[in-house]
């Protein structure tokens, strides 16, 4: 166990551990062991002493009377939420003697562990956990529920997950925002490009399916159809192509494939474009100029349109927008998808992959645990869920739900608090928050790398992810040192990657001494990029061999059935994913939840503003608040956020308010990604 810093009273600095781009710095005022006020620290070169809501709140979460104190063992229904007291000798005594039976019954690949990054510290989302489940010879999860389609189509393009660094983006004149609520998701590259808006005069242009409240702070907010963004890019490569607009230096020295593409664009013009995009014909070619003739441009490549069935083709598509311009060679020019392989560390130091005998191991796709659960064969027998609520953030939810029901599932569920999972779990574990651990923090988006001390004791009984591996390893006879390595020893281990040259210079000393610390990023041009021809891939020889188109396609959504309306979940504002989903708090400042649409199918469909409605589809049905306006393009609804079970007027359980009880578990075209924002819907005032 980390040692916590043991002053009673102070300011302290901390990292935030949300699955964000912004991962901001922090400072945390402690007064009687207690944390009493979270705030930003002024002094991280990105952040800036700015935070959001959420993390301004924390200590609501931190402190909540509901936050799990003690190991519990289910003694009521599964899904009912009746728990009793345990110890955590009784808890990992019974969670192995489970394993061992199963293992030697139904083989080690019957347990599969589910997890993704509530919690953003590389020790509690990798490191201990990859360590054990490989050493168990456990099922392998394929952890692919968000950024996974973006990332390959990406590295098509530009070979790795590289793009600009954000700070320079003080310098663009022009800020696409594509698909990404930035200003709940991303708000410190809002304030970039609003200093840059002020300072030279930057425009802002939003390009996405919702006028949420990025699309209300542009200077140009376009709607578009859901899952069309890579027409429009390819409208744009048109007219760019067509009007000379393109830098014919830059195509010669630094891509391949520029002459078929300059080909290849024709059959996508203004028109045709504006068919499929709904997009008018005439901003097209306004959007299209203004990016060719602006210098710096950059492109913000959001998360939302890679939630599509063709979401790899969007990203691997608009990713080549700036190598048409040059922008990659100006300061403040090109794109952002991830940055985060300047800051990978040695994962195989830390997963230890090595551990695993079976190489051969299956490996499930959480996007479709509902289908694992309920007709995998051989069957999952147990499963173990920590940094993770799928009962609330996976597709098909009711799907899943009746997948953790199974009576001969044995569910364990490592969390701050009895989620809607853990209401179906046979032993539930309490977890320590990130400022009760030592962990490191490497970002996204920025380029920094943070180190988290642990600033207060574990509450109540929580332990961290690192300290209950170290005890499941204890008891299943796992003798390896490397399963009672320190925190400190695992960071350093993490750190020391020869294969990454921008790490160099960074240690966890290092850290312990300047809390944050930089990586050593060159500019990407001149130079290599880790593509097969060492440059930006505009035809892509690799895709064509893995069977996808070799040049950039629109490739229309796989038909969902015929439901009126394409349905797309975006997230709120005050929660991230199910986080903070049940804090008081929280759902206060999100207020409660909403399905827009527009004004002229409210109109048809005898809805007004405020209206409850059902909103359903073959999978599954919500009861929502109309918000009527024009947000949203006709034929598209979308609603914010992923809301906690509520309560209905019995005090039991409803779930009128799940959303991805709607959503499709299709897997998208690239990566195993998910298709959340693919699925259609009917809506009818209730």
């Amino acid at each position: 166990m980390a040692s916590f810093i043991d002053e009673r009273a102070g300011v302290f600095h901390a990292v935030c551990s949300l699955d964000c781009p912004d991962q901001c710095g922090l400072l945390l005022h402690k007064e009687d062991g207690k944390i009493i006020k979270v705030e930003g620290d002024p002094e991280h070169p990105v952040t800036k002493g700015h935070i959001c809501n959420k993390v301004r709140n924390m200590t609501e979460r931190i402190y909540d009377e509901n936050r799990l104190k003690f190991p519990l063992k289910r003694i009521g229904a599964k899904g009912e939420g009746k728990f009793e007291q345990i110890s955590w000798e009784e808890a990992i005594q019974t969670i192995t003697s489970s394993w061992k039976e199963l293992i030697e019954s139904d083989g080690p690949e019957s347990i599969l562990p589910y997890s993704f990054y509530g919690n953003m510290g590389r020790l509690s989302a990798e490191g201990m956990d990859r360590r054990f489940f490989h050493r168990l010879g456990a099922s392998r999860l394929d952890q692919t529920i968000c950024s996974a389609a973006g990332s390959v189509g990406y590295k098509y393009t530009m070979g790795g997950s590289f793009g600009i660094d954000p700070e320079d983006t003080i310098h663009s004149k022009l800020f696409l925002f594509w698909g990404i609520n930035a200003a709940s998701t991303n708000m410190h590259q809002v304030a970039l490009a609003q200093k840059a808006r002020k300072q030279n005069g930057a425009k802002i242009i939003v390009i996405d399916v919702h006028k949420n409240q990025t699309g209300r702070l542009a200077d140009w907010f376009i709607p578009i159809l859901p899952g069309t963004d890579s027409a429009l890019a390819l409208g744009m490569m048109h007219i760019l192509f067509a009007e000379n607009l393109v830098s014919q230096d830059f195509l010669q020295k630094y891509t391949v494939g520029y002459e078929e593409l300059r080909e290849h664009v024709d059959q996508y013009d203004p028109i045709t474009v504006s068919t499929i995009t709904g997009v008018p014909v005439e901003d097209i070619y306004k959007l299209a100029r203004i990016y060719g003739e602006t210098s710096p441009s950059f492109i913000r490549i959001g998360n939302g349109p890679q939630h599509h069935d063709n979401g790899g083709m969007f990203v691997r598509t608009v990713a080549c927008l700036p190598a048409l311009t040059g922008q990659w060679l100006v300061q403040g020019g090109g794109a952002i998808k991830g940055n985060s392989a300047y800051l990978a560390p040695n994962t195989a130091h830390l997963q230890r992959p090595d551990l695993l005998k079976n190489k051969h191991t299956r490996v499930i796709n959480m996007n479709l645990l509902g289908e694992a659960l309920l007709s995998l064969d051989p069957s999952v027998k147990s499963l173990y869920v920590y940094g993770s609520n799928p009962a609330v953030v996976a597709p098909e939810s009711t799907k899943v739900r009746n997948g953790l029901a199974r009576d001969d599932l044995f569910t364990v569920v490592h969390d701050l608090f009895l989620t809607e999972t853990a209401k179906y779990a046979d032993i539930v574990l309490p977890a320590t928050s990130s400022f009760e651990n030592k962990d490191i923090y490497t970002s996204y988006w920025h380029h920094y790398i943070q180190l988290q001390q642990p600033v207060i004791a574990p509450f109540a009984e929580s332990k961290s992810n690192v300290d209950v591996f170290r005890l499941l390893a204890k008891e299943m006879g796992f003798d390896e040192p490397l399963f009672q390595e320190t925190e400190a020893e695992m960071i350093s281990q993490a750190l020391d990657n020869p294969r990454n040259p921008y790490l160099e210079g960074i240690s966890y000393e290092a850290l312990v001494e300047q809390q944050f610390m930089k990586a050593k990023v060159k500019a990407i041009f001149p130079g290599n990029l880790p593509t097969p021809s060492g440059k930006i891939e505009l035809f892509s020889q690799k895709m064509q061999e893995d069977g996808y188109p070799p040049l950039p396609t629109y490739v229309p959504l796989v038909n969902d059935g015929d439901h009126p309306y394409q349905f797309v979940p975006g997230p709120n504002h005050n929660f991230l994913n199910s986080t903070f989903s049940n804090n008081p708090k929280h759902i206060n400042l999100e207020k409660e939840p909403k399905v827009y649409m527009n004004h002229k199918d409210a109109f048809t469909a005898g809805i007004v503003d405020g209206d409850t409605v059902r909103v359903w589809n073959d999978r599954g049905e919500c009861q929502l608040k109309a918000a009527v306006g024009d947000h949203v393009l006709p034929r598209v609804v979308v609603t914010q956020g992923l809301w906690a079970d509520s309560a209905d007027s019995t005090n039991q359980t409803a779930t009128k308010q799940l959303v991805n009880s709607l959503t499709p578990d299709r897997i998208a075209d690239m990566g195993g990604g998910a298709t959340f924002f693919s699925g259609r819907v009917s809506v009818e005032k209730i």
